[in-house]
Formats: C-alpha cells, sequence, structure tokens
C-alpha cells in the first residue's frame, strides 16, 4: 500500500453504502476501513506507548539529584567576630557576585559594609582584621558572613594572588562597601 493510499484511508470521510455500487466494491471499502482503523490504532497508540515507556520527568530530576552535591560552605546569624547580623533593610534588593583579587603581599584599605555581604576565598590565603583587632586566617575555600557597619580590612600574606568571591546583598542605589575615614596608625594591615 503506497503513502497515498494510506493517507486517503486515514482521512476519507466515512463510506456509506450506495444503491448504485456493486456490492463486491463496498466489501472492498470495508476491508479497506478495518485496515484504516488498525493504521489509526498503531498512530494513536504508538505515542502513548512511547509516553509510558519513558521515565516521569520527576524521576529523572531526583536520580540527577542524587548525583549533585551541595556543600555549605558557611551558614550564620553571626558576622565573623560572632556579633549578630542586623536586620534587613528596606529598599529594592539589589545582589552582586563580585569576584576580588588581591595581589600577593598587598591589602585592602580599612572599610565596611552598611548590608550583609558573604565570600568564599576561591584560591591563595586571606586574613580579615577588624578595627578593634580581632582577625580570622582563611584558605582557599573557605567562607566567610562579612562584619557589617564595622570597618575592617583583608590582606594577602601569601606569594599568590588572593581570588575572592564576594556576593553582596544591597539596596540598589546604595553603596555595598564605604572606606574608612583613615587606617589606624596609617596601616590597614
Amino acid at each position: 500500500m503506497t503513502v497515498g493510499e494510506v493517507s486517503r484511508l486515514l482521512f476519507a470521510p466515512k463510506m456509506i453504502k450506495p444503491r448504485y455500487v456493486p456490492e463486491n466494491v463496498y466489501d472492498t471499502c470495508a476491508s479497506s476501513r478495518g485496515l484504516t482503523a488498525a493504521v489509526a490504532f498503531y498512530f494513536f497508540s504508538l505515542p502513548l506507548v512511547m509516553l509510558l515507556a519513558m521515565p516521569a520527568k520527576g524521576d529523572s530530576t531526583m536520580a540527577a539529584m542524587e548525583e549533585i552535591q551541595a556543600e555549605v560552605l558557611v551558614k550564620s546569624t553571626t558576622m565573623w567576630n560572632g556579633t549578630l547580623l542586623p536586620a534587613y533593610s528596606t529598599g529594592q534588593p539589589e545582589l552582586s557576585v563580585v569576584r576580588i583579587t588581591i595581589p600577593p603581599r598587598q591589602a585592602l584599605p580599612m572599610h565596611y559594609h552598611p548590608h550583609a555581604t558573604a565570600g568564599v576565598l576561591l584560591s591563595g590565603q586571606l586574613v580579615v582584621h577588624s578595627a578593634t583587632g580581632e582577625s580570622r586566617t582563611l584558605s582557599a575555600g573557605d567562607g566567610l558572613i562579612e562584619l557589617v557597619d564595622q570597618e575592617h580590612a583583608g590582606a594577602n600574606p601569601g606569594d599568590e594572588p588572593a581570588v575572592i568571591l564576594v556576593v553582596y546583598a544591597g539596596i540598589a542605589g546604595e553603596p555595598v562597601t564605604v572606606l574608612a575615614k583613615e587606617c589606624p596608625d596609617g596601616d590597614c594591615l
């Protein structure tokens, strides 16, 4: 049977037995209608069978989730010096993800963040210290909740660049970092 014959059988209007058609012609058409039903059943049931044979999307998503690993680097209600984080500010939130690279044996100036900030040291070494003398040393892979509204600085004591990925949870139109008026004793290390 050709494609054209199958198309005519599938899409042909329902046959009505007219009086002037010989009986044997009608029998041929009737058997063709049986073929039409079989072909239609095949075309309509094949997608259903394929659909049932495929795993459910939720199942494949769950299978993928079993292979994905998530490691919380830092989660806290306090900043790195143990002080409670302040309440969130009001206004339109604006998130920024920034990569900061501090060259070997260099330091950031004293500064503060008016809003919550967190980071992870991707490579190198970093020593952070507050204006009150508290400090913390980080190695590659360490996470940190930054100080909010408290002056602090970071220094790279190592021989390779310190690369930090920082997430600022700021407010649109407001700075995420503010430089301190001056470093204590002129030394930001």
